[in-house]
């Protein structure tokens, strides 16, 4: 009797769009398949709430984590794990063997690629490696003004400054080693973009989404419009074929409004926060990434049926549970 073919998608916190994408496609492909999420704290999770199924996990540094992970998965019979955080990805990359001689495919990138996108000096590299823009970082010492301050291992805008003349700049700025001083991108005279990106099994791009960024809500988009322009042809001209590259990525960009120019900000080997834009544009990363590797199923080439100019406007909303006992 064949089994079905269950997904689980790590840390899955508020991410219920990202789950509800998940649940559609699947009930296509297999009616039988459930959506499975865990969290460290699965009962105060939206996301966990409303998947077919849920359980707890150790935090990311337990040393029994990826064991336990494995374990659950054959009990549950995952066969596929959609990691959303960046402090993930390493974990399962170093442990992909371990999960595929289980059975279980995770849908990470290769361990090469996801220590640069981690390290945004490293992410310059590759930017520049590929013929793409980045903002100039200056030496210590050698400041222009303004200018923007962020550690190269930063995510969601934490310790991220605009610095607009030198009484500004302070000693803990200086000490913080991790600390770059990069050229300042003005908004008003750029445009931000996130792109979603596909990549096949063969790290071949397959789609490329460009979410122009209106407003930003704890370094995630908030409200966001899709557009078909020349970011979009810039990342597929460039960024065609990237090795180690799997699933979904998002890349950021900014776009001046004048001269046109592109500069590359960072890359996620992950699905974004802003994904469900993408999605509901028609872009079906999700039900791609189960045909793929469930069902094998290839992914056509250049993909651009999705809706351009598609405005986005996020609302809280709610998730209630009944009867709710805290366990812990």
């Amino acid at each position: 009797m064949a089994t079905a073919n269950n997904i689980l998608i790590t840390s899955a916190g508020r991410r219920v769009s990202l789950v509800k994408a998940f649940q559609k496609e699947l009930s296509i492909l297999d009616a039988m398949g459930l959506v499975i999420c865990c969290d460290a704290q699965p009962e105060l999770s939206a996301a966990c709430q409303v998947a077919d199924k849920h359980f707890q996990v150790p935090r990311l540094d337990h040393p029994e984590y990826p064991d336990f992970l494995v374990q659950k998965c054959r009990e549950l019979d995952i066969k596929l794990i959609i990691p959303t955080i960046d402090t993930e990805l390493t974990l399962l990359a170093r442990n992909r063997a371990l999960f595929l001689a289980n059975g279980i495919i995770p849908i990470v990138s290769s361990p090469e690629l996801i220590k640069l996108t981690q390290d945004k000096r490293k992410t310059h590299e590759l930017f520049n490696f590929y013929g793409i823009s980045t903002a100039q970082e200056y030496d210590r010492g050698h400041f222009k003004y303004p200018m923007y301050l962020k550690p190269y291992d930063g995510s969601r805008s934490i310790d991220n400054y605009l610095l607009k003349s030198p009484d500004e700049l302070r000693d803990e700025h200086l000490q913080n080693e991790k600390m770059m001083f990069l050229e300042y991108l003005d908004h008003d005279q750029h445009d931000e973009y996130t792109c979603d990106l596909y990549y096949d099994k063969h790290h071949n791009l397959k789609c490329v989404v460009p979410r122009k960024r209106i407003a930003i809500r704890e370094g995630e988009v908030n409200k966001g419009i899709t557009c078909r322009n020349e970011v979009a042809k810039l990342v597929q001209n460039k960024l065609s074929e990237l090795p180690g590259a799997i699933g979904c990525l998002t890349a950021q960009f900014f776009m001046h409004k004048v001269s046109g120019k592109i500069t590359g900000i960072e890359i996620n080997a992950r699905f974004g926060g802003g994904f469900p834009l993408t999605y509901l544009a028609g872009a079906n990363y999700p039900g791609w990434l189960l045909g793929e590797y469930l069902f094998d199923k290839k992914v056509n080439d250049g993909f651009e049926s999705w809706e351009d100019q598609l405005l986005m406007l996020r609302y809280d909303n709610e998730v209630l549970v009944h009867a709710y006992q805290r366990t812990t």
